[in-house]
C-alpha cells in the first residue's frame, strides 16, 4: 500500500480513521529521515491493514507547529483516532515492527478507560 501525504487540511481526516495510523514526520534535508524512509515503505507493503502516511515538515510547518515537532523525523501512531506513540528519532526495521505490533495489540478499551481516568484527575 502507498504512503499518503498528509496536509493541515487532510491531517485530521487521515488520524481518525478507523484502525491503525502511522505517520513519519520527515524533511528532505534530513539525512536520519532519508535513512528511515524505506523502512517506513516497506512497512506500509507489508502491514496492508493499516494506512502509513507522512507529513513533509517544511511543506506543512503549521502542521508541524501544532503537533509539536521539535525533532525529525518523529514517528507517530493513531489507533482508532488516538494518539497512542509519538517518538523523535529514526528506527530501523525491526523496533518499527515492534512498535507496530504493539499497537495492534493495544487494548484500546483499556486505552480509553485510562484516558477517562486521567481526565478525571
Amino acid at each position: 500500500m502507498a504512503v499518503r501525504t498528509v496536509t493541515l487540511d487532510t491531517f485530521e481526516s487521515t488520524v481518525t480513521e478507523p484502525g491503525m495510523v502511522f505517520l513519519d514526520c520527515w524533511a528532505d534535508w534530513c539525512p536520519p529521515c532519508r535513512a528511515f524512509k524505506p523502512v517506513f515503505e516497506n512497512a506500509a507493503e507489508k502491514h496492508t491493514d493499516a494506512i502509513f502516511a507522512s507529513i513533509d515538515t517544511q511543506k506543512e510547518q503549521v502542521l508541524a507547529g501544532q503537533l509539536g515537532i521539535s525533532s525529525i523525523p518523529t514517528i507517530m501512531a493513531f489507533r482508532d483516532g488516538i494518539m497512542v506513540f509519538n517518538q523523535p528519532g529514526a528506527m530501523g526495521a525491526p523496533d518499527f515492527e515492534r512498535v507496530i505490533q504493539a499497537v495492534r495489540g493495544l487494548n484500546m478499551d483499556e486505552v480509553r478507560a485510562q484516558i477517562e481516568t486521567q481526565a478525571t484527575d
